[in-house]
């Protein structure tokens, strides 16, 4: 006698358990994996178009409308002040993307932030035209070093598109470059930082020289005008103000979008056991392409809106401290949370500004104190804390109010 057993209801499992389903044979099994969570939660959407319109209407109106001689007028420095630290929380950003997530510390994500910037460099310089000094077609970097025409590589530069472009693709190509044959080659841990820190020393040292054609170790400066508009006009800085600020939202939202979207599931897998995620099936090297290459545009594009703002880019940009900083402003946000590398490009770069006006020969001792406590005391960052801190209020709040606890 043959007895046929027919899952005839559907029971709720525990999350993330199996769940039956109702089959024509034997009971048949799906797996109840997490559902993906929300871009942002419904207070958080609100609190940034809240912020998205302050910024949109407040920052015109502080720096364009208000006199000079009102407490609420927004000052040139400021704003540029302000439009390069969001420069920086991008960069913080994409760094974040490929740290963070990924697990790949990169410390010369700071030439992918000078590629950007010089792309655009290149057609500011362009753009002075007859109004430098040698009033020539040449920027007056090339006709002092006796420049009689520009290199081939220059062409195309008169054209915002173009250099545009370039911005994303010069940091882009060569960040796919790099890693596919460092991927390929299964690089990884410190010897991957150290490979990446050569590599933007290397580039350090090519960009300083004169016969590269890139201004050698004063680079770029004394820009004119952008897409026709005189770039030191206070609409014009008001402008590249809200374009850096729009461009960080939408680089978080984007950012968001990929590391809780099933793509962003398996980039983590990567991080927490790659091995175990071979096992699998899955080929980790296209998923680390992905995340290095999109980490790199973003940075290109953070250097390309900096450069407009401060008004100058060279090759020190390129230096491998920089790139430490970036991983430092990472640490102190908190890796792995998108939000907290903001913050802590904010914050360090904060710190940094009151440092080097008031006391600048502690800046690099105050870094390097950062560097060492913030592993040790805030491991998990600013964010970290602000978490914990939520817990304990919670937990306060709970026994105060006599809420029985999840054990009881």
């Amino acid at each position: 006698m043959t007895i046929t057993t027919t899952a005839t209801s559907t029971t709720h499992a525990p999350y993330g358990a199996p769940t039956p389903q109702r089959g024509d044979g034997a009971g048949t099994f799906a797996l109840g994996l997490p559902a993906r969570p929300p871009l942002l939660s419904r207070g958080a959407w609100l609190a940034l178009i809240a912020l998205v319109i302050a910024i949109g209407i407040g920052v015109p109106l502080c720096a364009l409308v208000l006199p000079q001689s009102s407490a609420f007028h927004l000052s040139d420095y400021a704003m540029t002040l302000t439009g390069k630290l969001m420069c920086y929380a991008i960069a913080a950003l994409a760094l974040d993307l490929v740290w963070g997530y990924c697990g790949i510390l990169s410390l010369g994500h700071g030439l992918f932030f000078a590629l950007g910037g010089y792309a655009i460099g290149m057609y500011l310089m362009r753009e002075i035209g007859h109004d430098g000094k040698y009033g020539s077609d040449l920027p007056d970097f090339m006709v002092f070093l006796d420049w009689h025409q520009l290199p081939w590589y220059w062409e195309g530069t008169q054209h915002l598109w173009y250099a545009l472009l370039l911005v994303v693709l010069a940091p882009a190509v060569l960040a796919w470059v790099f890693g596919f044959f460092t991927f390929r080659s299964r690089v990884k841990g410190v010897y991957l930082s150290i490979i990446t820190q050569a590599m933007t020393f290397a580039a350090m040292l090519f960009f300083y020289r004169n016969e590269t054609g890139f201004g050698g170790n004063n680079g770029f400066t004394d820009f004119k005008r952008i897409a026709g508009f005189p770039i030191t006009h206070p609409g014009t800085r008001t402008v590249l103000f809200l374009m850096t600020f729009a461009t960080l939202v939408l680089a978080f939202l984007a950012a968001r979008a990929i590391v809780t979207s099933k793509l962003g599931r398996v980039v983590t897998a990567v991080r927490d056991g790659e091995t175990r995620l071979m096992f699998l099936g899955y080929s980790p090297l296209g998923y680390k392409l992905f995340i290095w290459t999109v980490s790199a545009a973003l940075c290109g594009i953070a250097g390309a809106l900096y450069v407009p703002q401060v008004g100058i880019i060279n090759p020190s940009e390129m230096s491998p401290g920089n790139s430490i900083e970036m991983a430092i402003w990472v640490a102190v946000g908190g890796r792995g949370t998108l939000i907290g590398p903001i913050i802590g490009a904010f914050a360090v770069n904060g710190a940094k500004s009151f440092f080097t006006a008031y006391f600048a020969e502690y800046w690099l001792f105050f870094l390097g104190l950062i560097f060492v406590l913030v592993p040790l005391l805030l491991p998990n960052g600013i964010m970290g804390l602000a978490e914990r801190l939520t817990e304990r209020l919670t937990e306060r709040l709970t026994k105060r109010n006599g809420i029985p606890g999840s054990g009881a």
